[in-house]
């Protein structure tokens, strides 16, 4: 939370002065606090500075400030996270060194399709590190992310309407509008619509997103809020550039080729209608128990085709012949069910005193997928080496029957419990566990139809009981040491039964270990320091396999052991600072018959820093600059491709042009680096924007 205060205090006076004095008012009360009532990610009323892990807070005043458009924006800003390329149709994060594109959440609700999460409608953002299983469930190996998102105000009428442009020719707007529907009745309607540019060629697409939301007040100690979001995304995939050659490697990106398209203009694209309904009931049952239910019920249909680079090109004086290309179709259409409820208590016995939470968790997820290979009519291959040109001139090509076509359900069963108890003045405690059930069902619809004796069916059920510990020293009220202990583990489910061979050894779980020690200090209201040092450990997982991008393959287990430290709020009154730096050691420990061990995880730098610096001028002048370096990674765990290191330069200026309107101009690499922010395989690289500008404009009326 002090992320926001950073971001928000130099701004009093400015464009829409009085909402963020009164965001900023509400800040300083509960702010220090990850409340029930903000249905946030710890689930229970405990100040930051006693949740024994490491935790990132970004705002919707951040976001607003350093024009963040997407999840991978703000996590660079976020120590300890990597952001992978997704494929370019999906957020991909790596936290810790372990990648995921489906630890993601809603008001700490599962929002697992890989898809872009838009932020028109976000509160704020809650990063958490470390295995999270006691309270989100399978995964969150690394950490998870957590959306909150913005909720009607009862008693409240404004209306905020934001317009962008950037340098590219992507333009957007959004619209924020709250009033009352009655006394004890908040309506708020959120939308947004944004078309997509960048400096690539050929890319393109549109997005737009609504989300009414209803606050209804059945008493003095029961509300519900009530929520629908639909979401429509249409652009095109783009999976960067291949490698090139590199004698005696490692191999390196191509450079000279930044707005090159390895692809269709025209079959590159990815499509996402995306419904979710969300129904919460919280109540007060006395001055020491509160409760709350949830129910949601998510329908997405997503697809998404694309050509790409599937080799290591030969440069030879700065040119290369030719360059192979493969490529497929996907669909996924789900369906989840989730219910959710907590029992928050807080009391004593004798001299302790105790947080105790209870909760459980009940969910239904139906997918059916498939994928559609690419066939070149030259060979009747899905791969092909064709001559290069800039553009690519591609020979005529089609898509398959489905080649794997399955349906999967995962039905699954949890109770948690956790006290966090008051030893003395000075120790705290805290002790959780967690029991899940997951129930799998997958049927090979190709395998069931090609007349063997396999009807293609294949069924498991794992059990597991995951445990938490926290014990936290604190000399002075504002001070915290701490060390923790989680496990969690990670049941095969949803995309991934598209490309898993249907086999106990393919579908068995991961498994993660957490090992942390931290400190924690605000050194003033407004400004906190917080560090981390950590040992993870992961059993088997999946990574792409480098010789075939389409297949998975098992890995035996990793092993990351790092450091993070974060400063954030205000410096002065005028000066206000997020800053963030990581250290990772992130190695491979076992690749059975592949030689790999020892080698760095895929897409995980060593060293990430990351500085925002916010300047008030005068009343109406607020001046931002900031800078992000990464150090350079390997795209796979075989290590054969080296991604270099890279240092990126942001400014922004926001002016005041009365109290209801504020202009702002956000420059992004303003040294213009030539750099490669991320990746996905050893032949899908993305390529850094270079020096780009976005002016937007808020209006309150």
């Amino acid at each position: 939370m002090v992320c926001s205060l950073a971001l928000s205090a130099g701004f009093a006076g400015q464009a829409l002065a009085q909402d963020k004095e009164e965001d900023l008012e509400e800040i300083l009360v509960e702010g220090k606090y990850l409340s029930i009532d903000k249905i946030d990610s710890v689930k229970t009323p405990t100040p930051i500075v006693n949740v024994p892990q490491s935790l990132s807070i970004v705002t919707a005043s951040q976001i607003e400030d350093q024009a963040f458009f997407s999840l991978g924006d703000a996590m660079r800003y976020t120590p300890g996270v990597a952001v992978s390329q997704g494929e370019g149709h999906r957020d991909a994060i790596i936290i810790r060194g372990i990648q995921t594109t489906a630890d993601f959440f809603v008001d700490g609700v599962r929002d697992d399709v890989q898809y872009y999460r838009p932020l028109y409608n976000v509160e704020q953002l809650e990063i958490l590190r470390g295995p999270n299983a006691l309270l989100f469930g399978r995964g969150g190996g690394g950490g998870v992310i957590n959306r909150v998102q913005k909720k009607a105000q009862i008693g409240e009428r404004f209306n905020v309407l934001d317009v962008s442009l950037d340098s590219f020719g992507a333009y957007n707007g959004s619209i924020d509008a709250n009033f009352d529907a009655s006394d004890t009745i908040g309506v708020r309607v959120m939308g947004y619509y944004g078309h997509l540019e960048n400096h690539r060629d050929f890319y393109e697409g549109d997005a737009y997103a609504v989300n009414p939301t209803m606050t209804v007040k059945f008493g003095d100690d029961t509300t519900g809020t009530f929520s629908y979001e639909y979401v429509n995304d249409d652009r095109t995939v783009d999976r960067g550039v291949p490698s090139q050659f590199v004698a005696n490697g490692p191999n390196t990106p191509l450079r000279g080729y930044d707005d090159t398209f390895f692809g269709s203009p025209d079959e590159n694209f990815t499509t996402l209608e995306a419904s979710l309904f969300r129904a919460r009931l919280d109540h007060g049952f006395n001055d020491a128990l509160r409760g709350n239910l949830t129910v949601q019920y998510a329908d997405y249909d997503k697809l998404y085709q694309n050509l790409y680079a599937s080799d290591t090109v030969v440069v030879v004086n700065g040119v290369f012949d030719e360059v192979e290309l493969d490529g497929y179709r996907d669909t996924t259409q789900r369906k989840n069910l989730i219910a959710q409820g907590n029992l928050v208590g807080e009391f004593a016995t004798g001299s302790l005193g105790h947080t105790l939470l209870a909760g459980f968790e009940l969910g239904d997820q139906d997918t059916t997928n498939a994928r559609f290979d690419n066939v070149w009519a030259a060979n009747g291959d899905d791969q092909l080496f064709i001559p290069f040109t800039d553009p690519l001139q591609l020979p005529e090509f089609g898509f398959t029957k489905p080649a794997r076509s399955r349906e999967s359900t995962v039905r699954f069963q949890s109770l948690y419990l956790q006290d966090q108890i008051d030893l003395t003045e000075n120790f705290k405690l805290l002790l959780g566990l967690r029991y899940d059930r997951f129930d799998i069902d997958v049927l090979d619809l190709v395998e069931a139809q090609d007349g063997d004796d396999n009807n293609g069916r294949f069924s498991r059920t794992d059990e597991e009981t995951t445990p938490r510990f926290g014990l936290i020293y604190k000399p002075r009220e504002d001070m915290s040491f701490y060390a923790s202990y989680s496990e969690t583990f990670l049941p095969r489910s949803g995309e991934q039964f598209l490309t898993l061979n249907l086999d106990s050894e393919s579908t068995r779980p991961q498994f993660f270990e957490n090992k942390e020690v931290g400190f924690k200090w605000d050194l003033r209201p407004d400004l906190s320091l917080t560090t981390a040092i950590f040992d993870l450990e992961r059993e088997s997982y999946t990574s792409t396999d480098p010789d075939d991008p389409e297949q998975l393959i098992i890995i035996e287990g990793s092993d990351t052991k790092g450091f993070e430290i974060q400063l954030a709020g205000a410096l002065t009154d005028r000066w206000s600072v997020v800053a963030g730096y990581s250290y990772l050691d992130s190695k491979v420990k076992r690749v059975d018959g592949s030689g790999n061990s020892g080698n760095r995880t895929r897409q995980t730098p060593e060293n990430m820093f990351s500085l925002w610096n916010s300047f008030d001028v005068n009343n109406r002048l607020r001046l931002g600059l900031g800078v992000t370096y990464q150090d350079d990674y390997f795209t796979r765990e075989d290590n054969s491709v080296l991604v270099p290191s890279y240092t990126r330069v942001d400014a922004a200026a926001y002016y005041a042009l009365n109290d209801r309107m504020r202009l702002q101009l956000n420059l992004e690499n303003l040294l213009d680096e030539d750099y490669f922010p991320d990746a996905h395989s050893n032949t899908n690289i993305t390529t850094g924007r270079p020096l780009n500008g976005r002016v937007s404009l808020f209006i309150e009326f």
